[in-house]
């Protein structure tokens, strides 16, 4: 019998200490181990060595030459490209109250540069393509205009002019590009992306020339000591059509890249903080502040902009090389190590397009409002940064002006040539079709920017006092829900403490009863 009993007490030990086994995130492969093993190898390496193709040997005199040796053996690559909103700058779109409408950055102003629309020849520098031929839609005469090098260019020797339409700079060796050819990297991506605005990290915030190259404590997923994630690993591609949408100029939640695609809906050990993911987007904790490295830009005043030295603009830069004035933009602001804003946010918002009017009284326009609230199960708490701005407005039409701004020589109206607001708000208007009064002034603008990068490592994640607290909780902002810790309401205090009271007078007068029969029992 002794030996049954230990052979029942060895078998229940391995039975518990197996399921222990099994529930340990330790030692039970998670969804985050899978992904640390999927990406912890490097890519493999380009399969085809496209510096022995020998329609890549010739010399190449033009970019065009080069996109036309690519389409010989990718014949259908063309009619792919023309239709993405790399190559045409805008999408088809469903906007509440308007239809079906066209909707990126061919039609939506900002509150950075404003628009591209008359200035091509400088914003063209981010244009998948050569000569901005991007509405064209016959075959035949917008081919050869797709910029394979500026994605695919491996040797990092690529680069577009300045003030060139799109045209690469005229000291890039195309042969050199164009035969090491291969998958996008970082560098392809963030030579745009990082320097969208007019600068680095004029608009983003998370997304900068440090990100090139970040540290783990700048971004665990993309550094290079880490799992040293390309932006295409996120941001898949199907038939050029590349993944993710740019939440401050889209309007549906359809084609998000959302952290959960990776990491699934429950990626925490813990069951409370999955729970969170229900209404708190992972973002808002794993990003507790943006702009870690280089200074991002907050605020930004065209209406101080004209001003000039012995004739000439000039630029006056701070003590870390922000520009803090500029002759051709105006003044302005930047701010670093900075802690993101909180709104609830559904994946949807309204955008302000050319032509829209201002309503008579309105002295702010927000760019693109954003929608979302607590009783919208479709909403999540997402970290942003808000962008503010002083632009020009047409005081007769109420209509945010679309000035043009670059030009390759004088006297064509282009504010950057000649400083006449007047001159550049006539021109640029007439450009896009819309009427201007003759009387110009300005107006502040507002645009939200969600925060998506720069994923902070665990340890520096957001801890449950910095937002159940009472003082300075990174949620005080959002009061249209109850959050323990952070609110206190009589009527739900004075439950809480009853509860308490009670369940200690529960526990007291239980104990005590045991005791005196206990007692008893023994007398």
């Amino acid at each position: 019998m002794r030996n049954t009993y230990l052979t029942l007490l060895v078998i229940g030990v391995i039975i518990i200490g197996a399921v222990y086994y099994l529930k340990d995130p330790t030692v039970y492969p998670t969804k985050l181990d899978q992904l640390k093993e999927k990406y912890s190898a490097p890519h493999k390496k380009k399969a085809v060595d496209h510096s022995k193709f020998a329609v890549l040997q010739k010399k190449f005199k033009s970019a065009q030459e080069v996109t036309k040796a690519c389409l010989t053996c990718h014949n259908e690559t063309a009619k792919e490209i023309i239709g993405t909103p790399h190559f045409r700058w805008e999408r088809p779109i469903y906007l509440k109250n308007r239809g079906v409408t066209y909707l990126g950055k061919a039609d939506a102003l900002n509150n950075f540069c404003i628009g591209v629309q008359g200035s091509e020849v400088s914003c063209a520098k981010c244009h998948a393509g050569y000569g901005m031929n991007r509405t064209a839609t016959a075959m035949d005469t917008v081919a050869n205009d797709i910029d394979c090098l500026v994605c695919h260019d491996n040797s990092n020797t690529y680069v577009k002019g300045a003030n060139m339409f799109g045209y690469p700079g005229k000291s890039v060796d195309l042969n050199v590009a164009a035969k090491s050819v291969g998958r996008p990297t970082r560098d392809n991506c963030g030579v745009c992306h990082f320097f969208g605005g007019g600068g680095n990290n004029v608009k983003h915030g998370d997304l900068e020339k440090s990100m090139f190259h970040p540290s783990r404590d700048v971004d665990v997923h993309m550094a290079d000591s880490g799992p040293n994630l390309q932006c295409v690993d996120c941001h898949k591609t199907d038939h050029h059509n590349i993944g993710g949408k740019l939440y401050s100029i889209e309007a549906q939640n359809v084609g998000r890249i959302e952290c959960e695609d990776c990491h699934s809906n429950e990626p925490h050990a813990s069951e409370i903080l999955n729970e969170h993911t229900v209404k708190v987007a992972c973002q808002t904790c794993h990003i507790p502040e943006y702009a870690k490295v280089n200074s991002v830009n907050i605020h930004w005043d065209w209406s101080t902009a004209g001003k000039l030295r012995d004739g000439k603009p000039f630029m006056i830069e701070d003590s870390l090389g922000d520009h803090i004035y500029k002759s051709i933009k105006g003044s302005f602001t930047w701010g670093r190590h900075l802690k993101p804003q909180y709104f609830w946010f559904n994946g949807t918002a309204d955008h302000y397009l050319l032509g829209d009017k201002v309503p008579e009284g309105d002295t702010v326009v927000v760019l693109n409002q954003i929608h979302g609230s607590y009783s919208d199960v479709r909403s999540k708490i997402y970290p942003m940064r808000i962008h503010t701005t002083k632009q020009p407005f047409d005081l007769g039409t109420r209509m945010i002006i679309q000035p043009k701004l670059a030009a390759l020589k004088k006297g064509v109206g282009a504010y950057w040539k000649d400083f006449d607001w007047n001159k550049a708000a006539e021109v640029g208007m007439k450009h896009v079709g819309l009427p201007y009064s003759g009387k110009f002034g300005w107006i502040n603008t507002i645009m939200y920017w969600p925060l998506n990068h720069m994923v902070s490592t665990k340890d520096k994640s957001l801890q449950c006092t910095d937002c159940h607290t009472e003082n300075n909780s990174r949620l005080a902002g959002l009061t249209d829900f109850y959050m323990p810790a952070r609110d206190h309401y009589n009527i739900v205090d004075t439950l809480g403490k009853l509860l308490i009271i009670l369940t200690l007078l529960g526990v007291i007068g239980h104990g005590s009863i045991r005791y005196y029969f206990n007692k008893k029992n023994k007398s």
